[in-house]
């Protein structure tokens, strides 16, 4: 199998959704696709590579109705202007989606399939929203009610739907408290506070129109909060049930955002005198209980681990997905990582979770963690609705051209 390196990483800042308010929203006059658009070129540029050298293009998205139905994959390389040669795949995973298009684009490559691989992610929460507003907006979507279907009622379908519920009832099976979600959610917007300048590295500023007509420079996530306390933290009122721990505070906000990653063989970054950031390792991929989905990324992360001979312990750095905090600290107890290996820069509950996105972003920062700090293995995962896990291992490249 050819070795397959990460030759490139760039996103779009993650702007804040709010489906009630979508003039808050600094993306609300753009579409996801768009987005993806503005990424690709940039990121070909950058990398020095001819944009008619890519065999495949892979774009995550978690809920491809209405704009965010992607023709196959095909709209953002049209948008982008990129060579019609390209050929290209829409790949959902939920919140796996743009992680499940690495590891494809990973496996097409090791498998010479391919040699270079243009991955994307997408997500616009504000214009695409979740769920029955969907429904009331007219859009294609699946009627959620179906999942009263006598058929799912093993599965506790109204629980699986709900992740919220899904974190509750996962939080409900450990000695977790509320404070220690809350005080890891603080941790995470202080963290990403004092990264701002790291995260700068790989954002593509955008001039975004703002809801009242005028133009914003959009070159910071825009979920991220310098004033947070536990104190602060604690005053917050359970979202999703009456005497639940799950709030605004200790669970990711809901996000419009877009990243981008090139995939190449190791060989053709040697020849092309390309410095990748890292090589990946193994993937990982996992089924798990819908209505504790929150697990998943602990047998992802084990998968990937045994695929490559490793422990927990060996890996440097992690970037575990903090759609809720109670997922990162449960993932930490059930692997037994050190928790200063985690999210160094932040995670999710500050950063932002666009479904589709999210994926190449964890990778992608992992790796520019990896360069930034010295570290040789850092391993990315996530979970994902309807009960999944996903995971993959990558190495600082060494290189010696």
């Amino acid at each position: 199998m050819k070795e397959v390196v990460i030759a490139g990483y760039l996103r779009t800042a993650q702007s804040r959704s709010r489906p009630n308010d979508p003039a808050r929203d600094w993306f609300c006059r753009m579409r996801a696709d768009e987005l993806v658009a503005r990424l690709l070129p940039e990121l070909i540029k950058r990398t020095g590579i001819d944009a008619a050298e890519i065999d495949d293009f892979l774009l995550g998205c978690a809920t491809g109705v209405g704009e965010q139905w992607s023709y196959g994959g095909r709209l953002p390389l049209l948008l982008a202007n990129l060579p019609a040669t390209i050929s290209a795949k829409s790949i959902d995973q939920q919140c796996g989606s743009a992680m499940a298009a690495i590891q494809i684009g990973y496996l097409e490559i090791a498998q010479d399939f391919a040699d270079i691989v243009l991955v994307g992610g997408m997500e616009h929460m504000t214009r695409i929203p979740m769920g029955e507003p969907i429904l009331d907006r007219g859009l294609i979507a699946p009627n959620l009610s179906l999942f009263l279907d006598p058929s799912y009622q093993h599965w506790d379908m109204m629980t699986t739907t709900n992740m919220g519920l899904t974190a509750e009832k996962l939080f409900a099976q450990t000695d977790f408290t509320r404070e220690d979600l809350d005080r890891w959610g603080a941790r995470s917007h202080q963290r990403a506070a004092q990264a701002e300048g790291f995260f700068a590295g790989e954002i593509l500023p955008i001039q975004a129109e703002q809801a009242d007509g005028t133009l914003m420079t959009v070159n910071k996530d825009q979920a991220v909060r310098t004033d947070v306390t536990l104190e602060g933290m604690a005053a917050l009122k359970p979202v999703f049930k009456e005497d639940g721990v799950i709030t605004a505070g200790n669970s990711s906000p809901l996000n419009a955002g877009a990243t981008s990653m090139l995939l190449m063989s190791k060989e053709t970054a040697h020849e092309k005198g390309i410095k990748p950031l890292a090589t990946i390792r193994a993937i990982g991929f996992a089924g798990v209980d819908p209505t504790i989905m929150g697990t998943g990324p602990v047998p992802a992360s084990q998968k990937a681990l045994a695929k490559v001979g490793l422990r927990a312990a060996d890996i440097d750095f992690w970037e575990i997905n903090e759609a809720f905090s109670i997922v990162t600290l449960n993932c930490i107890r059930e692997l037994g990582i050190d928790p200063e290996r985690v999210n160094v820069m932040g995670g999710g509950t500050a950063i932002g979770h666009p479904l589709g996105a999210t994926g190449v972003r964890l990778t992608g920062t992992l790796a520019r963690i990896l360069q930034a700090k010295g570290g040789r293995y850092g391993c990315a995962n996530a979970c994902v609705g309807g009960g999944q896990g996903v995971a993959t291992i990558i190495e600082r490249e060494a290189y010696d051209w």
